[in-house]
């Protein structure tokens, strides 16, 4: 089956449990449908670069998922006709990449970037 990554931004007054729940809610709509959901991250809230909805941060989550067309239609589908959920994007990818997302590593761990200079 292909392969997905999806990032979805959920609002800032929900719980950082109900925010998770989203997560596992969303796994289950794909499990239903006959696809998986590899791995999942919840990034935190964090600051978006302009409004939606009047909210200025928001919940985000990375999911991988493994599941057909028909899956992903469906659970973009429900998170479109979500409350909680304002923003979704979903991207098709050859293979998922190795351990934690780079939103999620520490800032030492990341040796591509270059020195500051003074």
């Amino acid at each position: 089956m292909p392969l997905y990554e999806h990032v979805f931004i959920s609002r800032q007054d929900l719980s950082n449990t109900q925010a998770e729940g989203l997560i596992e809610h969303f796994g289950s709509v794909l499990s239903d449908n006959g696809g998986s959901l590899v791995e999942s991250e919840y990034w935190g809230v964090k600051t978006m670069a302009y409004k939606i909805n009047k909210n200025r941060k928001g919940h985000y989550a990375f999911l991988k998922t493994d599941a057909s067309a028909a899956a992903i239609q469906e659970m973009e589908r429900l998170m479109r006709l979500h409350d909680d959920v304002m923003r979704v994007l979903t991207i098709k990818v050859d293979e998922h990449a190795e351990g934690p997302s780079v939103q999620m590593q520490k800032r030492d761990d990341r040796g591509d970037r270059r020195e500051r200079r003074n």
